[in-house]
This record gives C-alpha cells, structure tokens and sequence, in this order.
C-alpha cells in the first residue's frame, strides 16, 4: 500500500505573486488573493468598513446620513415651515437627496420643480436646471440638509487642536466641510469649480503670526483650462473662512500673481509651491511645470511673502529638466520629488541668498499620481509609470517585483492616473492604493480596486471597492458597539463588544470617501461592508425584475460568483428587497442595473432611504502543488485540512484544478456524475463535535478526488453561499493548510 505523506503550509507569509507561473511560486504564495490578504501568518478576509457617526446617535434605519457630506440649508420654524430656495454651488441632478430629521427627499427625475421621493408623508420638489426647492408638511424646529452627492475629492487633516485630535476636513467638487458630533456639515462660503479627477492637496503651516495655524490647499484647476474664468485659485483656511491664496510674485505688478500648484508644503520655515501656474494681468494662465515658488521665512500670506525681486523675500527654482512635478513627500527632513520619469530631492543649502537647489536622485523612477506618495520613516512610496517605487533618499527602487505587470492595469483613460490614491494603515501594517483597473471604460471613470501592500513581509492582494480618496480620523469617543448603537440586526456578528483598539477614542482610523459623498471608516475588524451607496430609485419592472438606479454606482454584472454582489438596506415603499442579497444582475448604465427576484415577492411603491453595501467574495488561488516535482512524479491527494478561526455561521467553497488545466474540478464532477463532493468547508463548529463550540480554531478538511500532475485549489463563495448574510458576512481567517498526497508514476509513463 503507497504511503500518504502530509504537508503543511504554515506560516503564510508569500501573498500574491504573479512574476512566475503557479508552480513556481512558494508553496505559501498565491496566484490570486483578492478580497483577502496575508496578515502576520496567516490568510485573512479584506478589510470592512463602518459609516461615520457623530456622538449623536442616528436613528435606526437612516445611520447613512450622518455620513454623507451634506450642507445644512437652515431649520424649519415652529409651525415647520420652511422658506423655498436655492441650493449653493453649481451642480443640480438627479441622485441628489434632502433630509428633515428622519424624512429623506431623493431627486429621482430631471425637470421643472419636479417632485421628490419622500420616506413620509412631507412633500417637496426640485429643479434640476436652477437648484430651487420647495417644502410642505415638515416636522417643526428640525434641521434641513441638502446633500450634493458629489465625489469625496479629499480628505484632509487640519492640526489645530490638542495633540491626538485634529479635526478632519473633506471636499468633493465643489465644496468643503467639516465633521462634527451631528455629522458633516459645510465649513465656509467657497465654492470649487474643479473635475472629478482634480483632487485636493493641503498642509497646514503657520499664519499671520506663529500661532496661527492655517490650512492651504489646491485643487490645481488650471493647467487643463488656461481660461481664467474656468480656474480655482489656491485657498487658506484660517479658522473662520476659506480666503483666496494668489501670492503676488512681483514687486512692480500686482497683477503678477501665482494662481494656482499642484502641491503646497512646509519646507525649512517656508512655504513651498511645487508645478505652478501664474498669470502676469493677462487672459490667460501660464504653467510651470518643474518650478517650485517659495515664500519668505514668515507669513507665508504676506502681500510681499513670495516677491521674487526683493531680498529676504521669496524667489523660485526651476528644475533643470521638461519633465512635471507629480508629487513630493518628505524622509526624515529632506523633501523628494517625484517628477514623471525622474526623482528629484529639493535640497536645502543653508544659504539664505539661495536656500534651496535641485539635486537628481534618479534618472529612470518616477511617478505618475500625486496622491499615490505613502512617507514612511525611512523611504517614501510612488506609483510610476514602470512600477511602484521607494526612494529613501539616496537610491530609488520597485518594491513591486512580485507583481511586475500590475501597475500597467491602472486605466488611463477619465484621468484614471488622477485617481490613484494611497494611504498607510498603521494598525495592519498596510499600505493601501485605490485605483481604476484597465476594465473600466469611458462611462465607468471612477476607482473599483485597492491594491493592498503588506510592508511588513513585502507581500500583495487586491480588493474589489469604489474609493476616490483616503484620509485619517481621530474619533473623539469611544465607538465601540452596544446593544442600543448596533444596527445589525439582521446580520450575525462574530465580533465581540468593544472588540479592539479601531473603536476606541482618538485611536487613528483610515478614513475613506467614495463617488456619492459617503465617508466611511476603514475597519479591518469588520465582516461587512459599509451601506455606502444610495438607491435612488426602484421600480418593479415585472414579476421577477426591479430596475435600480445608482448614480455612479460603479457596479458589474455579478451571477454565479463572478461579478458583483450587494446588500439592499433601508428601502422604504417596497416590501421582499430589504436586507437581501441580490447579485447586480443586467447593467445599463453607470446609474441602472436590475436585480432578480423570486416572482411577485417584491410589492408596492418606492419612497427613498434605501441604500447598497457591496459584498466581497473572496477569490484565493494557491500555487500549483506537487510535492514531488524535485523525483519526478505526479501525486494523488484525497485530502485537505484546513486551520481557520472559528465564526458562527460561515463556509467557503473549495474548488480544485488538476494538471494545471484550469477546469473546476466540482464543475466537470457535476457534470460527469463524478462524486467529488460539493468543495463546502465550514468554519463553523460541527454539531456532532461539542467540543468545537470552545475552540477557537478549527482543523477541517476537504476531500478532493485528485490525482496528477499538479493540484491547485481554488477558494471563494458560491451564489447561494453570497445570498445568504450569515456566510456571506462571516469572517474568514485560513492560518494553515495540510495536504495528504501519495506518489503515483511517473508523468513520463
């Protein structure tokens, strides 16, 4: 009788890999891992996310507008009256929404004083040409709240306060705001006129006095647009009001203004302006891409802070080559700038006449998105056009060796380069990069990946998510859950109360922001996603069929496991679609797809609040094993323990391809009459096991019917394992993996 022989695959350190064929790589590496990622040994489900809450709880049933950016437009009076209007800003469509206490108003239809959605029995219209509205029959003394539904354009800390809570701002493409203990709330009058794609950059530097603490930020809105009108100058918060920043350059003109740079930073006492744009009293503006203007040692808003023909005040430097300033961070005290194909170093030279030079670090790496710089104390990350890069101030390198072609999936197209966004996870020990894949066409513009980077093992993953822009939080209370705050109840949660240091107060969360104004907070403690998209509407197209719309819902077909998969809250008006999981079925547009449902189970009228969480299916495909390769013989493997923590309720699907064919395994035994099983592991205790019940890892197999050359196993969940919410929301943790194969002949007999 052949002997079995066992082995095991722990630790897992290798992640992604994709610079060798499958059976090349480590036994502990993987050929895919999306939605999943390697974590300190072992394999672990991609991070959820949690909506924003004030200290003010939201009622049940409408927790998404606390964290949406929204602008308060008044309160209604004692009787609840409320005076018509119009909105602020520029942009007035369909998907936009109002709220009065627990009412919600949805834009559902373009026109004339058109009527709106509305969750009660309250009225009111909008006019998508003009922004004007009306209102009847509202609550009285009741906050109202418009909100914009705009993209989340930054997201940005201001360091004002007391050490360990600053206050965090955001933008979308036309205004910014403020998050308070009632939610977000606009902050100030400005108002934007820049893309989806123009991001805003800002650092907080010293004011009229050195106590003063401002905020300068930019959304480099002009090189695009030459037109002066079309522009945004740069802008400072002082505390009270956002002020137009325009430094006047010349002591002879006030005319000679700069308009507008890609970066503004702090730089020995000065205030930097990398890749500017200027205007000397003409119609239009000028660019300079490789200059850096910077202020005089003081008030960087002085009317002769950056005069460049006064001693002692400012000047500027040009970079001795045609190629753009991308981004620019600093390691340790020396500022590296990443230009398009090149990484610089803005040096100081100690010399007051001439304090800064430019000094060339690297002729071959450089970068192509500003928001893609990540600092760490000793290097500073980029994404260039030929890799993802680390300078550390003397040499620059790819850090992405393993995965060599996957910076050449970011489209391009829709200022897909713009978008990319990285932030680092300090809790994790993450670095995380959002961008738009080469799948995404022209009217699917906005971000559907995160590119997840481990810097502790140099490993990789992939996660399927619409993010536009990161940024921390420092919450201000405990957010830990209770049995009053958690709104889940129709989920099973395997966490448990106040379950670790991402809800505590002050603790530094990863903040993150999407293409309808939701902000929401990086949780890798979290089973779920984030309700972070709003239906605008729903309508029951026939029996089995209701046709959603989305605006910029940024979502794909998703039948059998193989795209998209959501999870319907909060709907008010119809009944059978509420807290169900549909995979997102028929896609028309960027804002309408249809989902199936049981005939006739769906009834009644649409009335708004209904909002969509996005469901990750994990999809991990281990190497291709055969633990006999180096004696030249094929292998018989009949089964498979696995090591995972325990949940309540949850199970994988373990699928298998032999001999690299890349056939499933379970597929072709269905079709065969092949008893192979249906690939199920639980990660739930068995019932006939108590003992299980106590534990909190469990060693459970699988039972493959495989013999050949190679063995590879496919992991993720099936339809029916995604519909339902007690598997699909269950965590999933893999920390080791024990095969049993036997020899059999020879692959050359």
């Amino acid at each position: 009788m052949a002997r079995t022989d066992r082995f095991m695959i722990a630790p897992i350190s290798g992640g992604m890999q994709t610079d060798l064929k499958p059976w090349m790589i480590p036994d502990d590496a993987f050929q895919t891992l999306n939605n999943a990622y390697v974590f300190r040994g072992r394999v672990r489900k991609r991070f959820g996310s949690r909506l924003m809450e004030g200290s003010t709880t939201p009622t049940i049933g409408y927790q998404s507008l606390q964290s949406r950016l929204r602008i308060q437009l008044g309160t209604t009076d004692a009787g609840g009256a409320f005076p018509n209007g119009n909105v602020p800003g520029i942009v007035w469509t369909v998907g936009q929404a109002f709220s009065v206490g627990n009412l919600i108003f949805t834009v559902y239809q373009p026109g004339v004083a058109m009527a709106m959605l509305t969750t009660g029995t309250a009225t009111g219209t909008y006019d998508t040409t003009n922004g004007a509205y009306t209102f009847t029959g509202l609550p009285a003394l009741t906050a109202v709240y418009f909100y914009p539904a705009t993209p989340v354009m930054g997201l940005i800390t201001y360091q004002v306060q007391a050490v360990l809570n600053e206050s965090i701002f955001a933008f979308d493409t036309q205004f910014a705001y403020q998050f308070t203990s009632t939610g977000w709330t606009r902050l100030g009058t400005a108002v934007w006129k820049g893309s989806d794609s123009q991001f805003f950059w800002g650092s907080t530097w010293r004011g009229a006095s050195a106590s003063q603490n401002y905020l300068f930020v930019t959304n480099y809105n002009a090189p695009n647009n030459m037109s002066i009108g079309a522009s945004d100058p740069m802008y400072y918060w002082d505390g009270a009001n956002w002020n137009t920043f325009t430094p006047v350059f010349d002591s002879a003109s006030s005319n000679n203004k700069i308009v507008t740079a890609r970066i503004i930073l702090p730089f020995r006492n000065r205030l930097i302006l990398l890749n500017v744009v200027e205007n000397t009293g003409g119609s239009t503006n000028t660019p300079y891409v490789n200059r850096c203007r910077f202020s005089w040692i003081g008030d960087p808003t002085d009317a002769t802070a950056f005069y460049d023909d006064v001693d002692g005040k400012g000047d500027y430097i040009d970079a001795p080559t045609k190629e753009s300033i991308i981004t620019a961070q600093f390691v340790k005290d020396r500022l590296i700038v990443y230009f398009e194909q090149s990484t610089w170093e803005l040096a100081s030279t100690g010399n007051e006449v001439l304090p800064f030079r430019w000094q060339q670090l690297n002729t071959e790496f450089g970068a192509e998105s500003t928001f893609s710089q990540v600092p760490f104390d000793k290097v500073v990350l980029g994404v260039g056009n030929i890799g993802i890069v680390a300078c550390n101030g003397s040499n620059v390198e790819r850090i992405d060796n393993n995965i060599p072609d996957e910076v050449f999936e970011v489209h391009n197209a829709n200022g897909g380069i713009q978008r990319v966004a990285g932030i680092r996870d300090y809790f994790v020990e993450m670095v995380y990069w959002t961008f738009p894949d080469e799948t995404r066409s022209g009217t699917y513009p906005y971000n559907n990946k995160v590119l997840v980077y481990n810097y502790k093992t140099g490993s990789w993953a992939l996660n399927d998510d619409s993010i536009t822009a990161f940024g921390y939080y420092q919450s201000q209370a405990n957010q830990g859950e209770t049995w009053s705050s958690d709104l889940t109840t129709w989920l099973s949660d395997d966490s448990t109360w106040e379950d670790g240091p991402s809800v505590q107060a002050l603790f530094r969360s990863v903040l993150a922001g999407n293409q309808e104004g939701f902000v929401f907070i990086v949780d890798p403690d979290e089973e779920r996603n984030a309700p972070a998209l709003q239906i605008t509407n729903a309508v029951i197209t026939n029996a089995t069929t209701i046709t959603l719309k989305v605006i910029n819902h940024n979502l794909q077909d998703g039948f059998d496991g193989i795209g998209d998969y959501i999870a319907i809250e909060n709907v008010q008006g119809l009944t059978g679609i509420t807290n169900m999981i549909f995979p997102v079925g028929s896609v028309s547009d960027q804002n309408t797809f249809t989902i199936i449902v049981p005939p006739g189970s769906v009834t009644g009228s649409y009335a708004g609040g209904g909002t969509i969480a996005r469901v990750s299916n994990i999809d991990i495909t281990t190497k291709q094993y055969n633990f006999y390769v180096q004696e030249g013989y094929n292998a018989s493997i009949n089964k498979v323990d696995f090591l995972v923590d325990k949940t309540s309720f949850g199970q994988v699907t373990v699928d298998y391809y032999l001999s690299s064919s890349g056939e499933s395994s379970l597929t072709a035994g269905d079709l065969t009459g092949t008893l192979v099983g249906n690939g199920t592991l639980e990660t739930s205790p068995y019932a006939l096991y108590p003992l299980e019940s106590l534990q909190t890892r469990l060693w459970h197999p699988i039972y493959p019917f495989a013999q050949g050359e190679c063995i590879q196993l496919n992991i993720y969940m099936t339809d029916s394992q995604l519909r339902n919410p007690d598997i699909a929301f269950a965590d999933f943790e893999l920390h080791a993996m024990t095969f049993y194969a036997t020899k059999t002949s020879s692959r050359l007999q």
